[in-house]
């Protein structure tokens, strides 16, 4: 009988090319018909493996998830941008390819990252998520987040309204 291994650690920049790959999947799949194509296209084609790779060196800490030696999702983390808000630590990004998704590995990666945030001494959380995006709406909420304020941001001249969602 085989174990599988299921692990969530630190990027390092050769994770760069499957992180790459994880967010261009995610990618097409959260925001195809939200964002309109070409700004979705051209975020995807920025974010390229030299991109990711800068990331793993960044001030932001960058977390993968690793199922049996293949990187099946990410998250980026650090200090809350929006000075407005309590909250002190914000995830950034958490998204995993398609076929990782529905089955708790969101949940996982998820669960440390908030737990590597409070480590840091972060009180309280603050995640954003696109209206339009319903899984990712659902999944914040299912996990305890409180739709707490909103902001938009703009694609190609498109407003679309994002929800920021608080842990304290």
């Amino acid at each position: 009988m085989k174990t599988l291994s299921i692990d969530v650690r630190r990027a390092e920049p050769h994770d760069a090319p499957a992180i790459s790959e994880v967010h261009r999947l995610a990618w097409q799949q959260a925001y195809t018909g939200i964002i309109p194509h070409r700004a979705l296209r051209q975020m995807i084609e920025r974010r390229n493996e030299i991109w990711w790779r800068k990331a793993t060196k960044g001030p932001a800490t960058l977390l993968v998830l690793d199922v049996a030696g293949t990187v099946a999702g990410y998250a980026t983390l650090g200090l809350n941008r929006a000075r407005a808000l309590p909250q002190e630590g914000e995830i950034y990004e958490l998204y995993l390819r398609p076929e990782y998704q529905g089955i708790g590995l969101g949940r996982l990666l998820f669960g440390e990252a908030r737990r590597l945030l409070k480590s840091l001494g972060c009180k309280g959380m603050v995640v954003w998520c696109l209206e339009e995006n319903e899984n990712a709406d659902r999944f914040y909420r299912e996990h305890g987040g409180v739709d707490f304020c909103e902001g938009v941001e703009v694609f190609d001249k498109k407003q679309l309204k994002k929800i920021g969602f608080v842990w304290n």
